[in-house]
């Protein structure tokens, strides 16, 4: 059975980077940090940067590939994927946000949901909703496997949880602040349940200079699912980036690398050399 996800422990001495669309998973990617090189003690989630269809929702699927994409963390690829390198371990998915949505709770029902009925710009998803028994299907393909991978990381190093997501720079129909203005970076830790305040705190001191001093902690997001339960196993913090693109995708990639090396070097996880 294909991948659903993929976790990425990178042991050796990486020569070359080959760059890939945001639906291949990073298994076999050659990234050009060398193995004397110390991997930052995080552990980094990247949900929803997947633009595949899965194929038990093909024949239901109303969708473009543009609106699916419209739809996920536009960009999440070229900003986060170079973390791979230089964290103790990664993962994300090439499933699609809009069909089955890992930062949502099975428990929640409503049309922005794990297993949604419209987009996050009000556009319907399906010929037919799924019912039931096709969505205990796509829960236990492909979002089980996905979280179970998470709890088990948690303990193993890592001493931090990072779920990485871009936002639109205006809020959709269905998102937090409607047609508001977002700052470059939001970091959330469900009001300092998911990880303490002190860390959310410095971790936006961090981020501030590389972002034009434009950061905000739980506004509009202060995280989702993801955080809110893999929180209890350690602790987690919400990241997200705006995707005003007056800053281009792979600069704000290096600035979030350049964030997080000098959050752990404060931390004390890795010094500054």
């Amino acid at each position: 059975m294909r991948d659903l996800f993929v976790s990425v422990q990178f042991n050796c001495l990486w020569k070359r980077l080959e760059l890939l669309p945001a639906w291949l998973t990073l298994e076999g990617i050659a990234l050009p940090w060398g193995s004397g090189m110390k991997r930052l003690p995080l552990l980094i989630s990247l949900p929803h940067t997947g633009l595949r269809v899965p194929e038990e929702l093909e024949p239901l699927n109303l969708l473009t590939p543009e609106q699916i994409a419209a739809d996920g963390d536009e960009g999440a690829a070229a900003v986060y994927l170079e973390l791979g390198g230089r964290v103790e371990h990664f993962v994300t998915t090439d499933i699609a946000r809009v069909f089955v949505d890992l930062n949502r709770g099975t428990d929640d029902f409503r049309q922005d949901s794990v297993i949604k009925s419209h987009t996050c710009w009000g556009l319907p998803i399906y010929r037919k909703q799924p019912g039931p028994e096709l969505t205990r299907i796509l829960l236990d393909r492909y979002y089980f496997p996905y979280h179970q991978r998470l709890t088990n990381l948690a303990g193993t190093g890592p001493m931090l949880g990072i779920d990485c997501h871009t936002m639109a720079e205006y809020g959709p129909p269905l998102g937090p602040g409607h047609d508001r203005k977002r700052p470059w970076v939001c970091l959330g830790n469900t009001h300092h349940e998911s990880c303490s305040k002190e860390w959310v705190e410095l971790l936006a001191a961090c981020f501030s200079p590389f972002f034009r001093r434009s950061v905000t902690v739980n506004r509009p997001f202060s995280g989702g699912w993801i955080i809110r339960f893999h929180g209890r196993q350690m602790p987690w913090i919400q990241l997200e980036i705006s995707r005003d693109q007056s800053i281009p995708s792979d600069e704000k990639g290096v600035k979030v690398l350049a964030a997080l090396e000098e959050f752990c070097r404060r931390m004390g996880w890795c010094s500054g050399g």
